[in-house]
């Protein structure tokens, strides 16, 4: 009977351009309080000959190298987290499965859930494991998403108003992790899970390259979901307290202001917390999962992930310390879940230098900014044939030594070709 599973190992890919928000705030003249509010400091931009499969795949590749011949043939599920999709049949994981070179005995498919799917992913492999079906197998499970905003006479309604605000937190970027039975980086509390949802329009994408909804109805879900699945795992878990229970908290981040929102939220209804009290608590057990976030921006699906990789690099985990994990996705379903991470599960994370990988993108400027968000080398769903302009932003393709990149070559008859560059 298997009785500990979780993260083997795991990766974050954050893309190779960002912009400085704050320099974005400026140039769109936006209320400075109000910026100020939303915690960011960078956003990935996603550029034209990069997609949710290159930045998969970019993610997963140090995970499988890593990997010895037999390892690596015991990845016997990948599960694809999206709400990035090219298609509406084809699956991503068929891509990144074949860049990854992996065993054709694997099962392998996408899931999309708004901003749940990477959670969704990650406790679909959890039980696969738990199973026990194939001992010793493994699930690769791939979390990838991308804001790709583009102008055009249809949606150019809804880049005005409180997009403005949403622009400078949309961001693009993966995170992979291969769970198993032997969980070096986070053991999950197996059972130790809360989940709530319910229907509720407050954010969708009914076209590929933009987002509708109600932003003050998203978050009074977000809030909503958060106490409710919290409530559901205090009642499966016998003794949990929000204030004592967990060493660090991860949770989904559209944008740091409204996780402190959150926090403060639960801090005052589970605990009673006066507000010096809440202010100190946050920075130091929510902090550590933002600093990725706010560099990278909101990734959708991959955004828990990203948070939870964020609190494993930059807490202190001697001794062993557990998190309390959330995860919102509109429309709407959520899960409150948790795992225990020890120095040596830090250590082994930090091996993949998630933190250098950011510092190592290329800075846009406005001007670079612009001519993407106006459709510069757009490469829109449903493109049939076309071949990508790789003199666009020529800097951001430049690898660091020692490191290979995939990034989207052409499409041909709709199916996407990939390159590797090194």
């Amino acid at each position: 009977m298997i009785t500990h599973v979780g993260i083997e190992a795991m990766h974050a890919f954050g893309g190779t351009a960002f912009l400085d928000v704050a320099k974005l705030a400026k140039y769109r003249s936006l209320d400075s309080v109000r910026f100020e509010n939303l915690l960011m400091k960078e956003k990935t931009v996603a550029l034209p000959y990069e997609d949710a499969v290159s930045f998969g795949v970019n993610a997963s590749k140090p995970l499988v190298d890593a990997l010895s011949v037999s390892e690596k043939d015991r990845i016997e599920m990948l599960v694809v987290c999206t709400e990035s999709g090219l298609d509406f049949g084809k699956s991503l994981s068929t891509y990144i499965h074949d860049y990854l070179k992996l065993n054709r005995n694997c099962r392998l498919f996408e899931l999309k859930n708004a901003c749940y799917s990477g959670v969704a992913g990650i406790q679909m492999a959890v039980n696969f494991v738990l199973s026990a079906t194939s001992p010793g197998a493994k699930a690769l499970v791939v979390a990838t998403d991308l804001s790709r905003h583009i102008l055009t006479d249809e949606n150019q309604h809804t880049l005005k108003g409180d997009w403005a605000f949403t622009e400078p937190s949309g961001g693009s970027g993966a995170v992979a992790m291969l769970i198993s039975e032997t969980p070096y980086i986070m053991e999950v509390d197996v059972g130790a899970n809360g989940y709530y949802g319910y229907e509720v329009m407050d954010a969708c994408r009914p076209f590929p390259d933009g987002d509708a909804g109600d932003a003050d109805l998203s978050l009074l879900s977000y809030l909503d979901c958060l106490e409710h699945a919290y409530l559901e795992y205090q009642k499966r878990v016998s003794g949990v307290d929000y204030a004592t229970s967990f060493g660090y908290l991860a949770f989904h981040t559209p944008f740091g202001g409204m996780i402190k929102g959150a926090h403060r939220m639960m801090m005052r209804k589970m605990t009673k917390a006066k507000l010096d009290e809440i202010g100190a608590d946050f920075e130091r057990r929510v902090t550590p999962g933002m600093n990725y976030c706010r560099r990278v921006g909101n990734i959708m699906g991959a955004s828990t992930a990203l948070s939870l990789a964020s609190t494993i690099d930059h807490g202190e985990y001697s001794p062993a310390q557990r998190i309390g994990i959330f995860s919102y996705g509109s429309g709407c379903c959520s899960e409150f879940f948790s795992g225990v991470v020890t120095s040596d599960g830090q250590r082994r994370l930090r091996q993949f230098g998630i933190g250098r990988q950011l510092d190592e993108r290329h800075e846009l400027n406005m001007e670079q900014y612009e001519s993407i968000l106006r459709g510069a080398g757009a490469v829109r769903f449903g493109t049939r044939d076309t071949v990508l302009d790789t003199s666009l932003v020529p800097e951001a393709r430049i690898v660091p030594k020692g490191t290979t990149r995939l990034f989207l070559r052409q499409i041909k008859d709709y199916h996407r070709e990939y390159e590797w560059v090194t």
